[in-house]
């Protein structure tokens, strides 16, 4: 993605929520998810913004989901093999959203398949 609308990075404990697969989850902050939210522009619809993001050495596209007035990064299965994590472990995300329409990709042009740096 080279010129973001958004980019937030941040630390977060994965969570479980028995909602769409995947299970596991990490909840942003109150005031990244309230920036987020007052930029509806960026969604594709029911709240759901598309996004890339990097946890470790992998980078990967999702969407986040909109819960209880926050937003949830989506631990893919592949990313947290690839970064060994677990429910309750603590991570360092960033978290690049782009406006719709723009094409979302991973600074160095890669698309969807989760990639190490």
């Amino acid at each position: 993605m080279e010129h973001p609308d958004a980019e937030f990075a941040f630390s977060g404990e994965i969570i479980e929520w028995r909602g769409p697969a995947p299970h596991l989850f990490v909840e942003m902050g109150e005031a990244d998810s309230r920036e987020l939210r007052e930029q509806p522009e960026l969604s594709y619809g029911w709240g759901c913004v598309p996004a890339t993001v990097t946890i470790g050495a992998t980078t990967f596209t999702t969407s986040l989901m909109p819960r209880k007035g926050r937003y949830l990064v989506p631990m893919k299965v592949v990313v947290r093999r690839a970064e060994d994590l677990h429910l309750g472990d603590i991570v360092n995300l960033r978290v690049a959203i782009a406006h719709r329409g723009s094409p979302l990709r991973s600074p160095s042009g890669a698309s969807e398949k989760p990639r190490k740096a």
